[in-house]
């Protein structure tokens, strides 16, 4: 998530017209590529983006309205095509770069599009509208029809480094293609930025603009060839057009060029970008080998079937077909390609590095994936996993530190606590570090126990002198900041964090042989019983955790009284949603509320348990979402956002797995096929990673443990195919996700099980899960028993 988007954010019902499935394919249950809507999550925060972008690929190629994440369904106007997006992420700057736009008509001074005034090169003003009738958002191609300009149709597709637009235009005659690099998504600041026209095919240029929260200056390199020649051509600059000018470059401002085309009818261009240099850029675009548009489009195409394929699901709804794939593609979308086609990536020393073998990723949303994209990724693609692994290795050997929110070869210093070392630990406990198991845990180790030097743009643990000295990080306003947060601002939140992380780190020392390690690891592992203060109250409940100041005295508010419900010391979160996040250690949490049954009743009162169980989508409308970026002032699951992701399964943890399915099928309801049927920001596909690994019946509760804790899968049938070539095949007769349902009984590789868990390794080797499901939650006797469920790694 992020936390500087103003809260009270539109809340629009959008009506799905128009954005059903395709008709079933030749694979068992239809195409994959068919059942996929990339306008799911385009409207209420979402911050998807609908055009075309490859299967992580460098260049993305999506319409831009007035939204800052680039296209909002509900806006009546297209200002342009840009070549850069993030999917889902939640702060202001976040690309829409080298903006193009088709248009019709004169331009000069006194023109149509005058250019004497400035303000005509503005994209507000020159932007089109277009109807959602015949729009088309599929993985790998976009199609929208603009009715301005006398008509004109709109294809993006792309490759991993290019973008492709086809243009056909109603009008015959003269056309124009506008390519704006002064502005990019709306709130995107561009600082600088230049554009050069190269032949009559050709231009390039650069774009500097600000990293995403807040974060350093960074420049982005194009170029664009066109399929036919252009007669006319002219930029402009703040001051205005200038017809016949071949250059314009300067600081922040309108600047751009317009290439007029004689014969209009069908025009493609294809686009490369590169963070190395100009070179970069035609080398990417070389690569490409500028193919015919329909000829990009089906390759596209193919690698994004061949990366849905990896699942198959059998039995739901159309509706449920095309949530589930959305969200595999959503998943699939990041990190980013971020090495040219020569290897080439500019590094975090601000230094050009070559990966030679491997693709080198960029763009990572720690705080976010380590939850659940994270390990989807790990389990489905671990090809792509390990070279995530070694490119977050990368970025600690040429930054001197691990990052927490990288993006365009900077650490932003975005959110708080210690995402990189559970994300991290997985990766190696999926298998994704063989080799570099070392490496890692000395980068981890320095990580845990450090802070980085005062010149060190990483932030890295910046609470930690207070942490390692007192086992809590000080809740300190005012501490100061490399980037838009510091852990003290959020200290409560930030020491729950640390402890998490250290003892996933416990785990990964134990299995390398550091007992010393991997004992002091699993101690600071239990340091969240430093902020518990068995003195606060609220709602009937006794025992919730409390920010401490430096020195150790609690926290109390100038106003009144601590209140669990307040967003004191707590990161987009308060209290209650944070009390959860103690998954490394049930049965110390569980001595802490008073025993398993009074955890039970907290757990009840968190979800509305007794209305969900009467009505599941009012209660989750009702009870549970209040808005976009309402993370405070709640006392109840925040399905919207991350903190409390893993909630649901403490049922599970603690000895109540039937309502554990319960909470997680009410959850789906808010996942549907419409525009607005993503919950919260998508988060660089972590929501989306959810739900994939909810309606599959199982979740990575527990960071560094590679098992997978389970429930009532919301498909009758679905195959993993993983990489290894076995298959992992997940059965679940009479499933119906339009109701709830409980898991009672289990069968594991055709054996009668009772363990609520499985773990990656019997998942690797390929395996069968049998579901016994039934509607009666008396009946849901599985996995009851004190030994079901999986230990604690870190329990005292």
């Amino acid at each position: 998530m992020r936390s500087r988007v103003l809260a009270g954010a539109l809340a629009l019902a959008v009506a799905a017209a128009g954005l059903t499935p395709a008709p079933a394919g030749a694979r068992p249950g239809g195409d994959p590529l068919d059942a996929v809507n990339t306008f799911i999550g385009t409207q209420d925060e979402g911050n998807t983006f609908p055009g075309a972008s490859a299967p992580f690929g460098m260049t993305q190629v999506s319409p831009q309205t007035s939204h800052y994440a680039g296209y909002l369904y509900t806006d009546p106007a297209i200002r342009g095509f840009g070549h850069f997006f993030l999917s889902g992420a939640g702060c202001w700057e976040q690309g829409g770069l080298v903006s193009t736009l088709p248009t019709t008509g004169e331009i000069g001074p006194g023109a149509a599009f005058d250019t004497t005034k400035p303000a005509t090169f503005d994209n507000a003003a020159y932007a089109a509208p277009y109807t959602h009738e015949g729009e088309v958002g599929k993985p790998g191609y976009y199609k929208v029809h603009l009715t301005g300009y006398g008509g004109i149709d709109v294809e993006t597709t792309a490759s991993t480094r290019s973008g492709v637009e086809r243009y056909t235009f109603d009008r015959s005659g003269p056309a124009n293609v506008f390519v704006n690099v002064g502005q990019a998504n709306a709130k995107e600041p561009v600082t600088g930025s230049s554009v050069r026209v190269v032949d009559d095919h050709t231009i390039a240029g650069t774009v500097e603009s600000q990293a995403f929260c807040g974060g350093k200056a960074y420049t982005t390199y194009f170029t664009t060839k066109f399929d036919q020649p252009f007669s006319r051509y002219g930029t402009w600059s703040p001051t205005g057009g200038t017809p016949g000018s071949r250059a314009s470059a300067g600081a922040a401002g309108l600047r751009g060029a317009w290439l007029t085309f004689p014969r209009g009818g069908q025009l493609t261009a294809t686009t490369s970008i590169s963070q190395v240099d100009a070179r970069g850029a035609d080398l990417n675009l070389a690569a490409s080998r500028l193919r015919p548009f329909d000829a990009v489009k089906a390759d596209g195409q193919r690698s994004w079937r061949q990366e849905l394929s990896s699942v198959d699901i059998g039995g739901g709804t159309p509706e449920d077909r095309t949530v589930f794939y959305t969200s595999l593609y959503h998943s699939f979308l990041q990190p980013l390609t971020a090495n040219d086609a020569d290897g080439r990536y500019y590094g975090f020393d601000r230094k050009v590095h070559r990966a030679i073998g491997w693709t080198y990723y960029d763009f990572f949303s720690l705080w976010d994936t380590y939850r659940s994209q994270n390990q989807l990724l790990a389990l489905l693609k671990p090809g792509r996993a390990r070279d995530i692994a070694k490119s977050i290795l990368a970025i600690h050997d040429q930054g001197g530190w691990l990052p927490r929110w990288a993006y365009a070869s900077q650490e932003t210093n975005t959110m708080t606590g210690d995402p990189v070392t559970p994300f991290l630990v997985d990766l190696w406990r999926f298998g994704a570090l063989s080799g570099d198991e070392a490496r890692a845990y000395r980068a981890l180790l320095q990580n845990s126990r450090e802070i980085p030097p005062a010149a060190s743009p990483f932030q890295g643990r910046s609470g930690n002198a207070s942490y390692q000295a007192d086992g809590f990080v000080q809740y300190q306003t005012d501490f100061p900041k490399k980037g838009q947060d510091t852990d003290p601002d959020h200290g409560a939140s930030a020491t729950l964090e640390y402890a998490l992380g250290d003892c996933s780190l416990s785990v990964m020392a134990a299995a390398l042989g550091r007992k010393q390690d991997a004992a002091a690891l699993a101690a600071k592992g239990r340091t969240y019983s430093t902020l518990w203060d068995p003195s606060v109250g609220d709602r009937g409940f006794t025992g919730f955790f409390r920010p401490k100041l430096a020195g150790g005295a609690w926290f109390t508010p100038a106003d009144g009284p601590y209140s669990p419900q307040s967003q004191d010391g707590f990161h987009e979160g308060t209290a209650w949603q944070y009390q959860w996040l103690v998954q490394q250690d049930v049965p110390g949490l569980e001595q802490k509320m008073g025993g398993a049954a009074n955890v039970g009743r907290r757990l009840d009162d968190f979800f509305s348990y007794g209305n969900l169980v009467k009505d599941p989508a009012a209660t989750v409308r009702k009870d549970w979402v209040v808005g976009p970026y309402s993370y405070y002032n709640q006392f109840r699951y925040n399905p919207n956002n991350e903190p409390d992701l893993h909630s649901p399964w403490m049922y599970t943890l603690t000895g109540q797995p039937w309502k554990t399915s319960a909470v997680v099928r009410a959850a789906h309801t808010l996942f549907t096929d419409a525009p607005n049927g993503v919950t919260g920001n998508d988060d660089l596909g972590t929501m989306s990673a959810w739900y994939v690994f909810s309606a599959l019946g199982l979740y990575p509760a527990v960071p560094g443990t590679g098992n997978f804790v389970l429930n009532a899968p919301r498909f009758a049938r679905s195959v993993l195919h993983l990489e290894n070539g076995r298959s992992v095949t997940i059965k679940a007769g009479g499933a119906d996700g339009a109701k709830l349902q409980y898991v009672q009984g289990l069968e594991v590789g055709a054996r009668p099980s009772d363990k609520s868990y499985v773990s990656v390794e019997q998942l690797r080797r390929g395996t069968n899960l049998d579901f016994s499901l039934t509607s009666d939650p008396a009946r849901a006797t599985w996995a009851t028993s004190p030994s079901s469920a999986p230990p604690s790694p870190c329990a005292g």
